[in-house]
C-alpha cells in the first residue's frame, strides 16, 4: 500500500525517502539516435508490430514501473532494455506457445528522455519537454499546479544516476517559504506528488524501495 512509504495524505512530511539530500547530476543523455542501441525509459511510448497479428499489433505504453502489457504475452518488463531486445523477447513468448516463426518488430515511438515526466496530485498530469535544468517549482507550475488533495510536503522525483534509478524527497511548502532550496529537476526525471488520488501505478513504484536507491543525504 502507498503507506508504507506516504503514511496518510496529510499536508506533512513522512516516508522513507529521504528530505534534504544533496541532488546528483543525471546521467548524460544518450548521444545515440533512437534505433537499436536506445534504452527504453519509463512512460516510453512503443510501436510493436506482429506480421498478419491486427489484435497484437499496436502502441504500447511503458508504465512507471517500467512494463508494458501485451495480449497473449502478459505483463513485460522492458525497461532499461534496448528495441532488438524487446523484439527478441517477444518473439520468443509467442513463439513458444501461440504462433509459428512470428515477425515482430519494435520501435520506440515516443521518449521521454528529453522531458519531465509529472504524475499523482497535479491538475495536468503528463509529459513536460526540457532541454535544459528547470526548477522543481517551475515543473509544478508547467504541471498546472497542485490538485486540492496534494501533500505539498511530499514530493517524490526519481533520476537515473549511475546506471542505478534513485529517488528523493522534497517539501514544496518549505521551498516556497524559502526555507529549502528549490532543486534543478532534469531531462528524463520523474516527479511524483502525493495524494489521495495517485494511481495504483504510482503507488507500487513509491513502494518499490528494495528496486530503488535513494539520492546520498548531504556530508555522506
Amino acid at each position: 500500500m502507498l503507506t508504507t512509504l506516504l503514511p496518510s495524505c496529510a499536508d506533512k512530511r513522512g516516508g522513507p525517502i529521504p528530505y534534504d539530500v544533496a541532488l546528483g547530476k543525471p546521467d548524460a543523455p544518450s548521444l545515440t539516435p533512437l534505433g537499436a542501441d536506445y534504452r527504453i525509459a519509463p512512460l516510453d511510448k512503443l510501436a510493436i508490430k506482429v506480421f498478419k497479428q491486427p489484435d497484437l499489433s499496436s502502441d504500447y505504453d511503458v508504465d512507471l514501473l517500467g512494463n508494458i502489457s501485451m495480449p497473449l504475452v502478459g505483463e513485460l518488463k522492458v525497461i532499461d532494455k534496448t528495441p532488438v531486445e524487446v523484439k527478441d523477447e517477444v518473439t520468443s513468448l509467442l513463439g513458444a506457445k501461440y504462433l509459428v516463426h512470428p515477425e515482430v518488430s519494435v520501435g520506440v515511438k515516443e521518449s521521454t528522455r528529453n522531458s519531465v515526466t509529472v504524475d499523482g496530485a497535479v491538475n495536468k498530469s503528463g509529459v513536460i519537454p526540457a532541454f535544459g535544468s528547470v526548477t522543481l517549482i517551475q515543473v509544478i507550475a508547467a504541471a498546472g499546479g497542485l490538485k486540492e488533495d496534494a501533500n505539498a510536503r511530499r514530493v517524490a522525483v526519481f533520476r537515473q544516476i549511475g546506471g542505478k534509478r534513485q529517488a528523493a524527497a522534497f517539501d514544496l511548502t518549505d521551498i516556497r517559504r524559502g526555507q529549502s532550496p528549490d532543486p534543478q529537476i532534469y531531462p528524463g526525471d520523474i516527479v511524483i506528488v502525493d495524494g489521495s488520488s495517485v494511481k495504483n501505478t504510482q503507488k507500487q513504484i513509491l513502494t518499490s524501495l528494495p528496486l530503488l536507491n535513494v539520492f546520498s543525504p548531504l556530508g555522506l
